[in-house]
């Protein structure tokens, strides 16, 4: 009687000592993996001993994120965790609690805590996640585990990428547990928001920024699976995408290009996103050697990679047509392979898959003119009066 601060604080132990129960009697890593964002501070917590240095808003945080406790539970906690903190003997204060008060928080933390245990999504993921850990799986597994994860709430298949992420990157781990993951990772990815896929793709910038080579060319495989290449930061989207370029130019001049084009193809095809968006700082280069690939050379085009090419060029929008204008202005490598009767040709069906993406009525009376222009003289439409002067109007 008369110790309801004192009690309040009492109480918030005993909650905090039953999450912390759970969580390892539920599975340890899971949780790390999620309550923890940061991948360098998430390296200091590896077992039960580390949960007393974690702190009471991430505990019940990471309780909420991965389904031990209920979204309504953790409303209740967090603000059952601030009286504490501003209304309970825990510090100095001026505020006093009455017992229907602590009666109620009682009632609460028993309701959505001590006497509570997980269930329904949250016990699949722990099975599958079991699985995964345990078993070795099959394709032949992989349906049955597909429809699953579509049912599950959001924040269960987020929690659920940042922990199959994690292990997948995890140095120590056993082959055959990212075997397992390499089978049930495009699911996972698929049913995930954007959101989540932006911060996996930070992670791997974390791990290079913090020179854990093993861990980023892990974090770049997992990525690659998924496709999930074009949710990396821009910056690193934009290296990586012109060292695949660069490999792409190699392969195109270089000896047996019909065979060697379309594993590097495939690789700048990786980094594009489905709305064909790129950093600003490689547009220009992306456009002229996919432009000089796809119109090949005097024996044709790879056939393979083709296709390839066929699908980031239907990405395209006004602002690629327009480099595409500027490298028929200037640029002799290109101009160079215009020569051939073949490149001509290809170019002209390059010009063709465009028009219908182009919604700038001056870039797309420039692509029509190319069109038209006499297909034996494109290496010197530079030349023409035309050409020249729509070009000069346009604003690109």
């Amino acid at each position: 009687m008369g110790l309801f601060d004192a009690a309040l604080n009492y109480l918030w132990d005993e909650t905090i000592q039953s999450l912390r129960d759970k969580v390892v009697k539920f599975d340890l890593d899971y949780f790390y993996d999620t309550a923890i964002k940061d991948a360098k501070n998430r390296a200091k917590f590896k077992d039960e001993e580390d949960l007393v240095r974690l702190e009471d808003w991430q505990l019940v945080s990471g309780c909420q994120e991965t389904g031990i406790i209920t979204e309504l539970g953790y409303k209740h906690l967090d603000y059952i965790r601030d009286m504490r903190n501003h209304a309970s003997a825990a510090h100095p204060n001026h505020n006093e609690i009455t017992g229907i008060q602590l009666a109620s928080w009682l009632e609460i933390c028993i309701q959505e805590v001590i006497a509570k245990e997980p269930q329904g999504a949250v016990i699949e993921v722990r099975k599958l996640l079991k699985s995964l850990r345990e078993e070795v799986l099959s394709k032949d597994d992989i349906p049955p585990i597909a429809e699953a994860i579509k049912k599950l709430p959001s924040d269960l298949v987020h929690s659920l990428l940042r922990n199959t992420f994690g292990m997948y990157t995890d140095t120590k781990i056993e082959s055959k547990i990212r075997r397992n993951i390499n089978l049930v990772a495009i699911q996972i990815w698929k049913a995930s928001s954007e959101e989540i896929r932006y911060e996996i793709g930070l992670k791997y910038s974390s791990f290079q920024v913090n020179a854990e080579i093993s861990r980023k060319e892990r974090a770049y495989e997992f990525l690659q699976q998924v496709k999930g290449l074009p949710y990396l930061p821009e910056d690193t989207i934009a290296l990586q995408l012109n060292e695949a370029l660069d490999a792409l130019s190699t392969a195109h001049y270089g000896w047996n290009n019909f065979h060697t084009e379309p594993a590097p193809a495939k690789l700048v095809q990786s980094f594009i996103p489905p709305s064909g968006e790129i950093p600003k700082s490689v547009i220009q280069n992306y456009v002229l050697i996919l432009t000089i690939c796809r119109i090949g050379n005097e024996y044709g085009v790879s056939i393979v990679a083709r296709d390839i090419y066929d699908d980031l060029i239907d990405r395209w929008s006004n602002e690629e047509s327009g480099y595409l204008i500027q490298a028929l202005n200037r640029n002799s490598k290109l101009l160079s392979k215009l020569q051939f009767s073949s490149c001509q040709k290809q170019l002209q069906l390059l010009l063709l898959r465009l028009s219908s993406n182009i919604t700038d009525t001056a870039i797309k009376e420039m692509i029509e003119l190319i069109a038209k222009f006499p297909i034996s003289k494109l290496s010197k439409i530079y030349q023409d009066r035309d050409f020249k002067q729509k070009l000069s109007g346009l604003n690109l």
